[in-house]
């Protein structure tokens, strides 16, 4: 064992087990919601026994909360990187589209606990705070793609990052229902929508 190895933080190895069973758990979460999840059910469909999840996470509120936020942490890293390799306006749109529709292939199932997450919390007081904490690193996140387009664009954002925000979420999540009903073109809607919002963003946009 190397010096680093045994002067491990025991704070840091209690941490990355936590972060191994929030992976573990995200699949089971994301196919059974909030409301269908118990520690007991997402033991039973992972690696892990009921009672090392249950000493990790107090209680399933715990659980749901810490994977969403680590799964949006990632979420927001992917976007950054559209922002920070596009050198046109028109290659960030096409990034960022792009992006969008490769997030609801890949990983609809995440979303959907996102949003079910978040409806919950109208209901339940616990869930509030989170919520408002990972929504608000999802607006700086759109945020950042928005005043790069901006810059890319020469011109000024004329809309506030929560309008932002909340437009390109009201594209995202009707695109991600279409999706995980079936119906056929909801991707390409997307696509077509957020080409249509971000020029209207700004200034003398149209």
């Amino acid at each position: 064992m190397t010096t680093a190895s045994a002067r491990r933080n025991p704070v840091d190895k209690h941490d990355a087990r936590r972060r191994a069973l929030a992976d573990s758990a995200l699949r089971t979460l994301g196919e059974l919601g909030y409301a269908k999840s118990s520690l007991r059910e997402i033991a039973n469909n992972s690696e892990f026994t009921h009672g090392v999840v249950h000493y990790y996470f107090a209680d399933k509120f715990e659980l749901i909360v810490y994977c969403v936020k680590q799964y949006k942490a990632t979420c927001v890293m992917r976007y950054d990187g559209v922002v920070a390799d596009s050198t046109t306006a028109e290659e960030l749109v096409d990034a960022f589209a792009a992006k969008l529709r490769e997030t609801i292939v890949d990983e609809a199932p995440m979303h959907r606990l996102w949003y079910d997450l978040r409806s919950q919390s109208m209901f339940e007081e616990n869930l509030r705070e989170a919520v408002q904490q990972i929504d608000k690193t999802l607006e700086e996140m759109i945020w950042r793609v928005v005043t790069r387009y901006a810059e890319l664009a020469g011109a000024e954002v004329a809309v506030s990052s929560h309008l932002a925000y909340a437009v390109l979420d009201g594209i995202f999540q009707p695109a991600l229902l279409g999706y995980l009903c079936d119906h056929e073109g909801a991707l390409d809607e997307l696509d077509s929508e957020v080409r249509q919002a971000l020029p209207l963003m700004l200034a003398g946009g149209r």
